[in-house]
């Protein structure tokens, strides 16, 4: 355990796999926070590395027990990683990054900066990215897309050089991939968020996690992001309307099969529109009982938690 145990600054990273970088980064972060003039941590969270990661943090929290080791029994993933670290952190203002050296710790002091302007989450903007042109397409056609699904202005929401205030990530629960997506889960908490662009640098050592398994991912939890924010407290109002809009598209269908039965003397049951009417009709009524269910579902989920649908603005 640290010997801070009320540190204003902790610094999260996850790491699997990265020997090569740890001397480097252990350095340049130390150095950065120690110009903040505030007490810190560093929180590594050794996600089940191979090679000797664990063994290094071990022994640079023996030299300096500001620096601390969380380790998981497996390689859980990136999200799973952070949300470890901001179970085990004891600052008020928690920062995240990476440990490739990608990030820059000499943005530390700059995001705190920011923080201490009044703003709630301060997020990493990567403009000048030294990645592949391939990986530097996926992320910007990602990006966009978020952007346009959660209607959070953010241009880099892969950044994980990040500044938090403690409140913020207090009430949420990662999973997934859903580490990218904080900005837009924490602002439904109404924060004020704000974008600075950050130095990127290229990887030294060790090499990339990022797969086209993880786009895959990414997408789905975009979906479930996306419900989350919109429809959470009342799943009703997504699957009633796609319930309502299949009836009426049905009711359609049967319409013109009704016309097409006088007009050109053809039986209902000869005509494929018929089916596809009842098809529609059931499937609306399944989409109707579907959001009773999840209301359902919901009103329990919040009420044996007494889960708040709200959140209270902090005092002056």
């Amino acid at each position: 355990m640290s010997t801070h145990p009320s540190p204003e600054i902790s610094v999260i990273v996850p790491v699997y796999d990265e020997e090569g970088n740890l001397p480097r980064l252990l350095e340049e972060t130390g150095s950065a926070l120690d110009r903040t003039g505030r007490p810190y941590e560093i929180i590594l969270v050794d996600d089940g590395s191979r090679d000797g990661s664990a063994r290094l943090i071990v022994e640079a929290s023996r030299r300096d027990p500001r620096v601390r080791l969380v380790a998981l029994r497996r390689n859980f993933g990136q999200t799973a990683a952070l949300q470890a670290g901001f179970d085990q952190a004891y600052g008020s203002i928690l920062v995240t990054m990476d440990a490739d050296l990608q990030n820059d710790p000499a943005d530390i002091p700059m995001l705190v900066a920011k923080l201490e302007e009044g703003y709630d989450l301060v997020t990493g903007w990567r403009r000048r990215r030294r990645d592949s042109f391939l990986r530097n397409l996926a992320s910007s056609m990602a990006n966009s897309l978020i952007s346009r699904l959660t209607r959070v202005r953010v241009h880099d929401s892969g950044c994980t050089l990040k500044a938090y205030r403690r409140e913020v990530v207090q009430e949420l629960r990662l999973y997934g991939e859903m580490h990218r997506f904080i900005p837009a889960l924490a602002s439904w908490a109404g924060i004020r968020l704000l974008e600075v662009p950050v130095n990127h640098r290229p990887r030294l050592h060790g090499r990339s996690k990022y797969g086209f398994s993880r786009i895959v991912r990414v997408l789905l939890d975009m979906i479930t992001v996306k419900f989350l924010l919109s429809y959470s407290t009342s799943p009703i109002q997504m699957f009633g309307k796609l319930g309502i809009l299949s009836g009426i598209f049905g009711a359609l269908l049967f319409v013109v099969a009704v016309v097409l039965k006088f007009t050109q003397a053809r039986t209902l049951t000869g005509n494929p529109l018929f089916y596809l009417f009842i098809l529609c009709e059931i499937i609306g009524i399944q989409f109707i009982l579907i959001g009773l269910l999840a209301e359902i579902t919901i009103r329990t989920y919040h009420e044996s938690q007494r889960k708040k649908i709200y959140v209270l603005k902090p005092g002056p």
